[in-house]
């Protein structure tokens, strides 16, 4: 299918569920208005379907960029009405599963044996079924509950089309929008296509639990699950079989008197634990990948499955975002302000008392409010327009983890709305950065860089040495330049009318010096181009024969 073709399907499966209801035709611009008259929907009749299964239908038609994109928003009831959120919930884990006939297939063909070597059981009906895989309960020869997951056959070629569209819009975006620069599309798109090509391989993904799983190893918060390597390759993975309740099962969480609060100050604390002292997080967290063992309802604890998507940050970023959480926490505007400025992610010249005033107009109004108090629309309305008047750029290493960061709100705002996301996070990130300036934090990076310190230790007296030497040739030459210099002044002033050959001789000279001084390296060495076609300038003009 062409890129052309896909366009033209993703046309008509909009077409076909009306999907142009959603629009807020009320606010939008005339031209717009008129081209929405026009569009091909209109040859459609209207489905007698609900708002809510029309989206769900078409974005399970679309594929599982477009999948994903329901994933997100399906955690977001503050944004959408209850029922369209609830019916976009089924994307999590209950997409239409493909041929069990091509599952045993694909199983079989990636373990290079049959189905009844390797299981005792299995079940050939789905346990789970998602955009990118689906998960089939098994029982290995040794009596283990397993999972056996499955890739799609035939998405890659179906994210490439999304994909190349993408690219398309996000050039177009870059192009012709005044804001194109700012948010940077096509980066995001880069980083996007990376992650979820990533999230293909089933290989990467068994690595990444095995990751976590030892980050989380005997934790009271989360438990990561088995991987069984023998049984692992790019489009197959066998991992233990856990069993909980679905975290978006808050009833049953509730009939089972588990203490909601507990649970979601857990789920800060998981976040901030995986980003900053670890680098290294589940950015994939929406309900659908999240079980909570209830076995001690007074101590609940979460358990993660689907680890296709991992996310991590670089030491400057963590240190950064750190830094600019903890003086948001503090309220204290001018730091973040300064620290915008400082990491680049706004431009150098941004006045600091006028950003400092904006952050606090729209951060002001949250603080001290529990989530269902806040207005999630309106203050990412504010973020955004004042992002805009600051040109703030979208920095696409952040990208995942602001992703990841929803849905932990979002997960947050249905576990226990009254929760205080400030006052949780807050204490985590205060001991975090204490312990990276306290000495066993300090230690702790000595040991980290004491080995490449060692390595390079017996080059340094001979750094040191040639750094002294190419200090005194530069002095030795900067004065035998100035001494140049001022016998040329000496000699043109003792002129009557200054020859026109020696000015332009000096200043060809004088140019190549002060390039050369500029630069800050040993003459003759490196030299700048520039300062040697200056200075060979000015030798032809002093050099050459004078006409009688």
């Amino acid at each position: 299918m062409s890129r052309l073709q896909r366009l033209l399907k993703i046309t008509w499966v909009i077409s076909k569920y009306r999907l142009d209801d959603f629009l807020p035709a009320a606010h939008l611009p005339a031209s717009i208005k008129i081209l929405l008259l026009l569009a091909p929907w209109h040859f459609f009749g209207r489905p007698t379907l609900s708002e809510g299964e029309r989206a769900r239908r078409a974005l399970e038609e679309l594929g599982p960029i477009f999948v994903k994109f329901g994933q997100i928003l399906s955690t977001r009831k503050d944004l959408l009405p209850d029922p369209i959120a609830d019916e976009l919930q089924k994307l999590q884990d209950r997409v239409p599963p493909f041929c069990n006939d091509e599952a045993r297939k694909i199983i079989e063909r990636g373990l290079k044996c049959s189905i009844p070597e390797v299981f005792q059981d299995f079940d050939t009906h789905p346990l789970a079924s998602a955009s990118i895989a689906q998960v089939h309960a098994a029982r290995l020869h040794n009596g283990r509950d397993v999972v056996v997951k499955v890739i799609r056959p035939g998405i890659e070629k179906t994210i490439h089309q999304d994909i190349s569209l993408l690219y398309l819009i996000a050039q177009a975006i870059e192009k012709f929008w005044d804001d194109g620069h700012r948010l940077r599309p096509v980066d995001i798109v880069a980083d996007y296509e990376k992650t979820i090509f990533d999230e293909l391989d089933l290989q990467r993904e068994a690595a990444n639990a095995s990751q976590l799983r030892r980050n989380f190893e005997s934790s009271p918060l989360i438990y990561m699950p088995e991987v069984f390597w023998d049984y692992c390759n790019t489009n197959v993975m066998v991992m233990e079989r856990i069993y909980g309740v679905p975290v978006s099962d808050v009833a049953t969480l509730l009939a089972h008197g588990t203490n909601m609060k507990k649970l979601a100050e857990k789920g800060v604390e998981i976040f901030f634990t995986q980003v900053f002292r670890d680098s290294f997080f589940h950015a994939d967290m929406h309900p659908g990948n999240i079980f909570v063992d209830i076995s001690n309802p007074q101590d609940p604890k979460y358990i993660a499955i689907d680890f296709g998507i991992v996310g991590s940050l670089t030491p400057e970023d963590q240190n950064y975002l750190a830094r600019n959480l903890l003086a948001f926490f503090n309220r204290d505007y001018r730091q973040v302000a300064e620290l915008h400025i400082a990491s680049g992610w706004v431009p150098e010249t941004t006045k600091v008392n006028e950003f400092e005033a904006a952050i606090r107009t729209v951060c002001e109004p949250i603080f001290e409010k529990p989530l269902k108090d806040i207005s999630f629309g309106q203050f990412l309305l504010r973020l955004f327009e004042t992002a805009r008047r600051f040109e703030m750029q979208v920095q696409p290493q952040l990208v995942l983890l602001q992703k990841t960061l929803l849905n932990i709100e979002g997960l947050g705002r249905q576990l226990y709305p009254d929760l205080d996301l400030w006052n949780t996070a807050q204490p985590f990130l205060e001991n975090w950065m204490k312990q990276r300036i306290a000495p066993p934090g300090l230690w702790k990076n000595v040991k980290q860089h004491l080995p490449q310190w060692l390595e390079q230790s017996p080059e340094i007296p001979q750094l040191v040495f040639d750094a002294f030497k190419q200090i005194k040739h530069l002095d030795a030459y900067r004065l035998n330049q100035q001494q140049q210099v001022q016998r040329l002044e000496k000699d043109i002033r003792s002129r009557r009318r200054p020859n026109k050959d020696y000015l332009i001789a000096a200043t060809a000279i004088l140019a190549g010096v002060l390039t050369q001084d500029n630069a800050l390296i040993v003459w003759a060495e490196s030299l700048p181009t520039q300062g040697w076609v200056l200075l060979i300038i000015g030798g032809y003009f002093l050099l050459r024969p004078k006409k009688n």
